[in-house]
């Protein structure tokens, strides 16, 4: 298993499009096969970071996986949009296994 994270810089005026964005790919994702962590935007801090995480299986599945949400209605959808409101001013994509697991439990007081 390997952990695709998506750091972006947004326009810090166009996070609703961003967060409206973040939105479809919850639903198109997961629908065209990888385990979609999460999208977060910016909260408190830099108000032009944000980021999208998924697992998925090997880099040949995320391939796989790539070409399923290009003929995806609403993956192509959501890739119009970006580029048409230019909410996304820059996208960089790395990919991590996690070397720490397995992890402890979380003790309880």
């Amino acid at each position: 298993m390997i952990t695709c994270f998506i750091r972006y810089e947004i326009d810090p005026f166009r996070k609703d499009a961003f967060a409206a964005y973040a939105r479809n790919w919850g639903e198109a994702i997961p629908r065209c096969g990888a385990d979609l962590i999460g999208y977060f935007g910016p909260h408190e801090g830099s108000s032009t970071t944000a980021y999208g995480v998924y697992n998925i299986e090997s880099l040949a599945a995320y391939e796989a996986y790539r070409a399923r949400l290009l003929a995806d209605p609403l993956g192509r959808e959501n890739y119009d949009f970006s580029r048409k409101e230019r909410f996304i001013l820059k996208e960089d994509r790395i990919f991590l296994k996690n070397v720490s697991l397995p992890h402890a439990r979380r003790v309880m007081p």
